[in-house]
């Protein structure tokens, strides 16, 4: 273990090594915390459906309190989940598609590889 990663041996009669990023591990706990949430949901399906908005369109759609609204797309906005643009004095907010892209695929590629572990040990099992 070195600082920040953590190096594992893939297995017993293997040489290859993993190495696992704290850092990273965090940031991907982060974004997924910040989507995992009923009222983030809610605020990034109004952005699909409207494209781009500013807090109070955010706050009387969704009838929340403004400092509610403004404290749920900060979390957002940390994650990169959404993007924000100033317009004079009002900040509108956009989804990030591509972030949200790459967390589908993680949150795929997380679930497939578990169920093929899985799998795989089921087929060992009964071998």
């Amino acid at each position: 273990m070195t600082g920040n990663t953590l190096v594992i041996r893939k297995d017993e009669a293997n040489s290859e090594h993993i190495k696992l990023d704290y850092v990273a591990v965090k940031t991907a706990a982060m974004t997924l915390r910040a989507i995992n949430h009923k009222l983030r949901q809610q605020i990034v399906r109004l952005l699909e459906e409207h494209k781009r908005m500013n807090v109070t369109d955010i706050y009387v759609k969704l009838r929340l309190e403004q400092s509610v609204a403004s404290q749920h797309l900060a979390i957002l906005r940390r994650a990169n989940i959404v993007i924000t643009q100033r317009e004079g004095k009002f900040i509108h907010y956009s989804l990030n598609h591509k972030r949200i892209a790459d967390i589908a695929q993680f949150v795929s590629e997380l679930v497939n590889s578990d169920s093929s572990d899985k799998n795989s040990d089921n087929n060992e099992n009964n071998a």
